[in-house]
Formats: C-alpha cells, sequence, structure tokens
C-alpha cells in the first residue's frame, strides 16, 4: 500500500527526517511511537502528502506522489488518503451530515451520492441520530467520529491519524480505539497512527518506534 524510502527532510539547517524506510500493507494498523521531536508528525505529513520530503521517494496505491503536479496531488490526496486529527477540525456552521460529506463534495460528486456515503459512514459509527447536529452538540467523542466519517468519505487507500484520542476522556478513547480495528475488519481499511497512547500502540498489528528523525 505505502512504501517509502530514505525519506529525509530539513528546514534549514535543522534535519528533521534522517532516512526513514517505511512499508505498509493494505488492511495494517500500524502505531508510530517516540518522544516529542522525534519526527513522528513531520513523517505522517510527508506519508499524507500535505508536505514534501527534502528527498527521498513514497509510492502510495502505486503511484510515486513526487512526480504530481500540485493539482493532481491534491485531487490524489482527496481520493486516497483520509486524515484524523487530534483536534476533529469540523466546520462549526455544518451538520454532523454536511461536515461527513465534505471530502466528497470537493471531489465534485453529487449532493445526493454524497449524502447517502455519509449517513452509512455515521450509521456505521454509531450517529445515526445526530446527523442533524452541529459540531457544538455533539460531545468530544462525537465530533472525532464524525471526523472519521468524513476520513473514509471517498473510500481511501489509508487513514492516517494524529494523536487521534489526545483530546478524549478515557472511554470516549477506547471507543474510538476498538473502531480503528472494527473497521479495519469490516472495511480493509488501512491505518497509520501517531499516538503517545500506549493502549493504542499496543494494539496495532505493528509499532513503530521513532527517535531522532529515523525509526529504530
Amino acid at each position: 500500500m505505502i512504501t517509502a524510502r530514505d525519506i529525509r527532510k530539513s528546514y534549514g539547517d535543522l534535519q528533521v527526517l534522517k532516512g526513514v524506510n517505511l512499508a505498509i500493507n493494505s488492511g495494517e494498523v500500524v502505531s508510530i511511537v517516540g518522544a516529542s521531536g522525534a519526527g513522528k508528525t513531520t513523517l505522517l505529513q510527508i506519508l499524507g502528502t500535505l508536505e514534501p520530503s527534502s528527498s527521498g521517494s513514497l509510492m502510495i496505491n502505486g503511484t510515486e506522489v513526487s512526480s504530481l503536479n500540485a493539482r493532481k496531488l491534491a485531487q490524489f490526496r482527496n481520493e486516497h488518503i483520509g486524515f484524523v486529527f487530534q483536534f476533529h477540525h469540523l466546520l462549526p456552521e455544518f451538520t454532523a451530515l454536511e461536515n461527513a460529506c465534505m471530502p466528497a463534495f470537493i471531489a465534485g460528486k453529487s449532493v445526493k451520492e454524497s449524502e447517502a456515503k455519509a449517513k452509512h459512514n455515521l450509521e456505521l459509527l454509531g450517529l445515526s441520530h445526530r446527523l442533524s447536529h452541529k459540531p457544538n452538540e455533539l460531545s468530544g467523542g462525537e465530533q472525532q467520529r464524525v471526523a472519521v466519517a468524513r476520513a473514509l468519505m471517498n473510500d481511501p487507500s489509508v487513514v492516517l491519524a494524529d494523536e487521534p484520542s489526545g483530546n478524549l476522556d478515557s472511554n470516549s478513547a477506547e471507543d474510538l480505539h476498538n473502531l480503528f480495528f472494527q473497521l479495519r475488519d469490516e472495511l480493509n481499511q488501512t491505518f497509520i497512527i501517531v499516538t503517545h497512547n500506549d493502549t493504542l500502540a499496543d494494539m496495532a498489528d505493528r509499532k513503530l518506534v521513532m527517535k531522532d528523525g529515523i525509526i529504530i
């Protein structure tokens, strides 16, 4: 699913990633752990094509992403990659259903098709009774599940999660962790999760440890 070779990233004289090699299989749940400053989030942003690497190669689903221009890269990201962040980044003026629809709207899909898929995803995540609620009417756990529904909207090849339960209470965090594995089992979804949560990290199929810009 993903092959990264000798990924390096520097900001001026600061070398954040120092030659990361990584292979992720389809349907795999992989956690990435390490101390703050180890390069975890930078690596996740490069894997998600939000940030270019300084050097190295990245293949996602058979596409060398560095070969894509800005427009094609944005289209590729929309079609193949889902994102879940610590802070859900839901749009406050829109309902749960509308927020979940956003990636499909960006892809130019019809409102009818988009809403049908979003309803399915939200029902899968136990939110069928919250479709018309806005983010400020939802609990933290519910808001994060809306973010997961949004991430799944275009049937992405991989979902990247950056501290997805870092802003949740322990019960909501546990529910979210179990949800990732339910989605993997039901949809064969691939997840790469950066986390400081040891419980979540240890649940993964593989736990990768980063230190000083490399996977050790």
